[in-house]
């Protein structure tokens, strides 16, 4: 492996104060860690300023949870990309499950969401995932065909080496997640390749693409053994350093092999 992503969406934990404390704690971690391993934090929208200057001359990327398409208007409760470029984000998140579950967010709003990310030079980390009765019904492939077509639609061959895709069953996610085989895993990360490839032709093939569902360290080097599996994004087992170092060591190690 080239790179690994390896990040943590810490969706609506941590304030400003444990979230700086975490923060000088990681880029401690960080300064010895193997190089191709590229870390990242998404705290909530209150603490990016301030851990903006904890990371600032770190290797730790810095990301927002959300961001709305338009440069300014009457928007109440969001957050422009012109903000987020004056705070200095490096990560867009976009698409996570629970937005689309409790905020009926969809691929067309995404995709502009999208093309704003990358207008303004930031990173697109675009979460798609099936839900539990796509899986039952047998339609996983289709649900992640149709998500990314819709959600990638007009982005340029050019722009395309600025995107991640983050691969996050919704079965799978959150504090009543099913732990997601890592063969399961790793079929439908070579379907996503498969379609980055119908859109992007070559440059489809070096798009990184992140695992997010449920990962310990029980399971998280299961996961990066697939071909296609670029990175991990992490929640509550990252949370926690005293469980997020030890898989970053582990994942040292495979990069050893």
């Amino acid at each position: 492996m080239d790179k690994v992503f390896i990040g943590t969406n810490w969706k609506m934990y941590k304030t400003i104060e444990q979230g700086k404390a975490y923060c000088q704690t990681l880029n401690d971690i960080a300064h010895n860690l193997d190089k191709r391993i590229q870390l990242f934090i998404i705290p909530s929208y209150t603490s990016l300023i301030p851990l903006r200057q904890e990371v600032d001359s770190s290797r730790i990327l810095l990301g927002a949870q959300n961001m709305h398409w338009d440069d300014e208007g009457p928007y109440t409760g969001e957050i422009s990309p012109s903000m987020l470029k004056e705070i200095g984000i490096d990560i867009i998140e976009l698409g996570h499950s629970e937005r689309r579950q409790y905020y009926n967010e969809n691929d067309q709003d995404l995709n502009k969401k999208v093309l704003a990310a990358l207008n303004k030079e930031f990173i697109p980390l675009l979460c798609i995932g099936e839900k539990l009765e796509d899986k039952e019904m047998g339609i996983s492939k289709e649900s992640l065909s149709i998500q990314l077509k819709i959600g990638l639609k007009n982005v340029t061959k050019e722009q395309v080496n600025k995107v991640l895709i983050a691969y996050e069953p919704v079965w799978a996610i959150g504090a009543g997640g099913t732990e997601a085989p890592s063969d399961y895993v790793h079929v439908m990360h070579n379907h996503i390749r498969n379609v980055l490839i119908e859109l992007f032709e070559e440059e489809g093939k070096d798009i990184p693409i992140l695992f997010g569902g449920s990962v310990n360290r029980g399971n998280a080097i299961g996961y990066l053994e697939g071909k296609n599996v670029n990175g991990l994004f992490i929640g509550r087992s990252a949370w926690d350093l005293q469980k997020f170092e030890p898989i970053l060591h582990d994942i040292e190690q495979l990069l050893k092999r």
